[in-house]
C-alpha cells in the first residue's frame, strides 16, 4: 500500500510569492533532488529506465492528471524544466493502487519511490512496459501552478515509419530515434501532456467509453473517413487511443454528467482540441488520457443498402453474427433480421458465423442450435423476408473454439423459393466430406459436409461447412457453397509490441487451414473444371496474408476483395484500422461475379456485430 505525506507539506510560501505562482511570474519551486534525480534522468533514452529497481528521492515536478477510480490509481507529474535531448521523456506516472492519491492538478511535488516497469497484460504478453514510481511518498510544495504546454500530435510530429526492427527481438535496448519513428516518438512522450485538434475519428466509442483518432487525417484514408491497413510494412503511425480521466457521476446520483465521453462513428470529427497525458495499455497501446475532450462533429456515414439480385442472378452472403443464441436480446436478432431483407435484399443464401449452441455460453453439453436458428428466421420471416430454412451440423462438444460453452459454427441460411439444397445424407460433426464424380460433374459424399475435420488444423476451431445447391433458374445447375470461420488471431504480438517486427504466429494455423480448404476446391475443379464454387466466411486474416496466398493458390480462387478500390477494401474496424478478415472468392467459371462489402456495423458505435456483412451475385 502506498504511504502518503500530508496534502501540504510545512514548506513556507508568501502570499505575494503564491500570488506569482498562480500567475506564472515565478517558476515552481524545484529544489534540487536529494538523490538529484529528474525525470528524464529516470526516463532515459531506451524504453527501459536506467534507474529500473532503485529508490529515488526528491524528484520534481507538477502534478497535471490524476487517475482516481480503478485498482491503477495515481498521478501523473511533469518536469517543467525540460532537458535538450528529445528521446527522454519529462514525466511519469505515480502509481497508488486502490488509494486515491492526495494531491491536485497544478499542484509542484516531489516525489519519492522505487522505479518500476510495468507491463500491461504481463511481460508473456508481448508489450511495451510503462515507467513508473511505485510506492510512493511526496511533499507537496505549492499549488496552483500553470501546466506544461501540451505536445501536439500531428502530420508533421509523427514520422511516417512507424517501429524500428529487432530482426524480431526487442526493441527495448535500441536507443530511441523519435523522429525517425512512431513508436519511438510515442516513448519519447510516455506520460507527458499531448493534445489533437480536430481530429478524425477512425475507431467507433465502445463499451469502454474508448475511441480511436487519427494525427494523420491524410494517411490512407477509406472511402469513408477511416484509416485503411492495407500492408504489414505501415500499420498508420498517427493512430491513438483516446479515453477520458473525467470521472462521470455515481450511478444513480441523479447528476448529469457534465462531459459525457464523446459517442462517435468513423467518419466524424473530434472537434477543438483533446489534451492528456499519454499513457500506453494492453488494449490499444499508446493513449490520451484526457483531462479535455474535444466535441462531436460531422455526420455519421450512411449504412449502406446492396441492390437487388436480379431474376438471373443468384445472391451468396456471408455474415458474422457474434456470438448468436437464444440468450441473446430479441432486439440484436431483430436487428440482425431486419439487415438480411433491407441492406443485403434478402440474399438467397447466407454463410453465418459464431452461431452458438441452444443454451449459449452455458456448459452444459448441449450442442444443438436449431432454437437459435429458429428464432432469426422468425425475425427474417416478420421483418417481411423470406422464409429461410437452414442446413449446419453440430460440432463436438467443447472442440471448435470461441466462447467457452457456445460451441460456436457455420451454418447456412438459403431462401428455398430461389434454390434449392441437396441434402445427401452422411455429414456429421467428424466424417470428412469427399467429392464424386456424377456423369462428368462433381457432387459431394455428404451435403452438408465438413473438410477434413479430424485434421490437427482445425484443433479448436470451427470446421468448414459445405453445402451443394441449386438455381431454380437454372434447372440442372450446381453451385457449392463452402462456410468458413478460420482461427483467430489469439496470441499473436500487437502492432505495438516491443518485438519488431511483431510475430504472427496463429497465422500458420489459418495456412494450415487455407491449404485444406485449397485441396478441397482443388479436388471438386480436377472433377469438374467449370464447377461453380463459393468460398466465403470470417478467415481472419488479410487479403495480402499468408492464409489467403495459400487458399487462391494454383489461381483455383479469386479473392473479390482484391477487385474493389482500395479505399473500399475493409469490413473490420481495429485499433483504428479499417481492415479485411471476410472474404468471398469464386472459382474460375463464375467469370463476372458482382461484389459487396456493405457498411452497416464496422464504423459505428452502435452495431448489431463487429464485422460488416458481404454480398456476392453470380450467375451459374
Amino acid at each position: 500500500m502506498p504511504s502518503r505525506r500530508p496534502l501540504r507539506s510545512p514548506v513556507a510560501v508568501t502570499a505575494v510569492t503564491c500570488a506569482a505562482l498562480a500567475t506564472g511570474l515565478l517558476g515552481a519551486p524545484q529544489p534540487a533532488a536529494a538523490s538529484g534525480v529528474r525525470i528524464h534522468d529516470i526516463q532515459g533514452t531506451t524504453r527501459i529506465s536506467p534507474l529500473a529497481g532503485e529508490r529515488v528521492t526528491g524528484v520534481p515536478g507538477i502534478v497535471t492528471a490524476i487517475r482516481a477510480a480503478g485498482s491503477a490509481r495515481g498521478f501523473w507529474v511533469q518536469d517543467p524544466h525540460p532537458d535538450d535531448d528529445p528521446a527522454t521523456s519529462e514525466a511519469i506516472f505515480v502509481f497508488t493502487g486502490k488509494e486515491t492519491p492526495d494531491v491536485a492538478v497544478g499542484d509542484s511535488v516531489t516525489v519519492t519511490g522505487k522505479v518500476t516497469e510495468y507491463y500491461p497484460g504481463g511481460k508473456d504478453a508481448g508489450l511495451q512496459s510503462v515507467t513508473e514510481l511505485t510506492g510512493a511518498d511526496w511533499d507537496v510544495l505549492a499549488s496552483g501552478l500553470p501546466l506544461p504546454a501540451p505536445v501536439k500530435l500531428n502530420a508533421a510530429s509523427i514520422p511516417a515509419r512507424y517501429a524500428p526492427s529487432a530482426g524480431g527481438g526487442s526493441i527495448e535496448s535500441l536507443p530511441l530515434r523519435p523522429r525517425s519513428y512512431a513508436l519511438d516518438r510515442f516513448e519519447s512522450l510516455e506520460g507527458m501532456r499531448v493534445s489533437v485538434t480536430d481530429a478524425p475519428v477512425v475507431g467507433p466509442t465502445n463499451t469502454h467509453r474508448e475511441l480511436w483518432v487519427t494525427a494523420q487525417p491524410d494517411h490512407h484514408r477509406t472511402a469513408r473517413g477511416g484509416t485503411l491497413y492495407s500492408s504489414y510494412g505501415d500499420p498508420n503511425p498517427g493512430r491513438i487511443k483516446v479515453t477520458s480521466l473525467i470521472p462521470p457521476p455515481a450511478a444513480g446520483s441523479g447528476t448529469a454528467d457534465p462531459q459525457p465521453f464523446p459517442v462517435a462513428d468513423v467518419g466524424q470529427r473530434l472537434a477543438g482540441t483533446t489534451t492528456g497525458p499519454l499513457d500506453y495499455d494492453n488494449y490499444g497501446g499508446y493513449t490520451i488520457q484526457a483531462t479535455q475532450l474535444g466535441t462531436v462533429t460531422g455526420r455519421s456515414p450512411a449504412p449502406e443498402t446492396t441492390r437487388k439480385q436480379r431474376a438471373d442472378e443468384l445472391a451468396v452472403a456471408t455474415y458474422n453474427v457474434e456470438n448468436l443464441s437464444p440468450k441473446t436480446p430479441q432486439a440484436k436478432f431483430d436487428r440482425l433480421a431486419s439487415a438480411l431483407v433491407r441492406r443485403l435484399a434478402a440474399p438467397d443464401v447466407v454463410a453465418l458465423e459464431e452461431v452458438q449452441d441452444d443454451d449459449g455460453p452455458t456448459d452444459d453439453g448441449v450442442v444443438t442450435a436449431g432454437v437459435t436458428l429458429r428464432k432469426l428466421t422468425d425475425a427474417v420471416k416478420a421483418a417481411g423476408g423470406p422464409a429461410y430454412e437452414w442446413r449446419q451440423i453440430d460440432p463436438v462438444d467443447g472442440q471448435d473454439g470461441g466462447q467457452p460453452g457456445g460451441n460456436i459454427r457455420v451454418a447456412f441460411l438459403f431462401n428455398p423459393e430461389r434454390v434449392a439444397f441437396k441434402d445427401i445424407a452422411g455429414g456429421d460433426a467428424t466424417t470428412p466430406v469427399r467429392v464424386l464424380a456424377d456423369h462428368g460433374k462433381a457432387t459431394l459424399s455428404a451435403s452438408p459436409g465438413r473438410i477434413a475435420p479430424d485434421d490437427p488444423a482445425w484443433r479448436d476451431s470451427r470446421k468448414p461447412l459445405v453445402g451443394q445447391f441449386s438455381f431454380r433458374n437454372r434447372p440442372g445447375s450446381r453451385v457449392f457453397v463452402v462456410a468458413d470461420h478460420f482461427n483467430s488471431k489469439g496470441g499473436d504480438q500487437g502492432l505495438d509490441s516491443r518485438f519488431q517486427p511483431p510475430a504472427r504466429t496463429s497465422e500458420t494455423q489459418r495456412t494450415a487451414q487455407a491449404r485444406l480448404v485449397n485441396t478441397f476446391v482443388k479436388s471438386l475443379l480436377a472433377t469438374d473444371p467449370k464447377a461453380d464454387v463459393v468460398v466465403a466466411g470470417d478467415l481472419n486474416d488479410y487479403q495480402f496474408s499468408p492464409a489467403l496466398k495459400t487458399l487462391t493458390q494454383g489461381g483455383v480462387l479469386t479473392d473479390l476483395v482484391n477487385r474493389l478500390p482500395l479505399a473500399e477494401r475493409y469490413g473490420y474496424v481495429y485499433n483504428g484500422n479499417s481492415q479485411v478478415l471476410d472474404h468471398m472468392l469464386t472459382s474460375r467459371h463464375l467469370t463476372r461475379p458482382d461484389y459487396d462489402i456493405v457498411h452497416i456495423n464496422a464504423e459505428y458505435a452502435d452495431q448489431a456485430s463487429d464485422h460488416d456483412p458481404q454480398v456476392l451475385r453470380i450467375r451459374p
